[in-house]
């Protein structure tokens, strides 16, 4: 019998101007640290995709539904359908609990990464350490550490669009303690 662990995305968008249209199927909150658009313009698509292969290819299907060791792909397209460039865009996916991140997946590059999904910094993330000797090193934080991404879009323009992705492999240990 499989242990499945049902999908909850959520999207933190930023804008300096545009409106936010999510879908229903995006859970949570926008961050408090999120700048509040003006009216009308920026709508994001969330998708989440299982990465299967066939005949040597990958190939992506629909996934509300994953079992432990699955990859998936978790795509938002940001679309601006106001009338005016949306300057500022930050687009923000956060890593699941119950997932992790997979290492160089993220696109487009020049993500951000955090531990704590407030402070960014780009990947891969280091910290300074201090070793049982007395040393301070600076260390490359695992993946595993990783909660969220962010890629600084900028500016864009009316009637344009973009997508931001990044993939995930579902974790084999504690899914059902992660996946709330």
């Amino acid at each position: 019998m499989h242990r499945f662990v049902r999908l909850t995305l959520a999207i933190a968008i930023a804008a300096a101007a545009g409106a936010v249209s999510r879908p229903a199927h995006a859970a949570g909150p926008v961050p408090p640290t999120a700048a509040k658009p003006a009216a009308g313009a920026v709508a994001v698509e969330l998708t989440a995709k299982r990465v299967t292969k066939d005949q040597g290819r990958e190939v992506l299907v629909a996934a509300d539904e994953a079992k432990p060791g699955e990859l998936l792909e978790y795509r938002a397209l940001y679309r601006n359908d106001g009338a005016t460039e949306a300057k500022g865009l930050m687009a923000t996916l956060p890593i699941p609990r119950g997932t992790q991140y997979v290492a160089g997946s993220a696109l487009p590059r020049g993500v951000q990464a955090s531990v704590d999904g407030h402070t960014f910094a780009p990947v891969p993330l280091k910290r300074t350490v201090k070793t049982q000797d007395g040393r301070t090193v600076v260390q490359e934080v695992p993946v595993a550490e990783y909660r969220a991404l962010r890629w600084p879009l900028g500016a864009l323009p009316s009637r344009d669009q973009r997508s931001v992705s990044a993939r995930v492999r579902v974790e084999t240990t504690n899914v059902a303690e992660n996946a709330h």
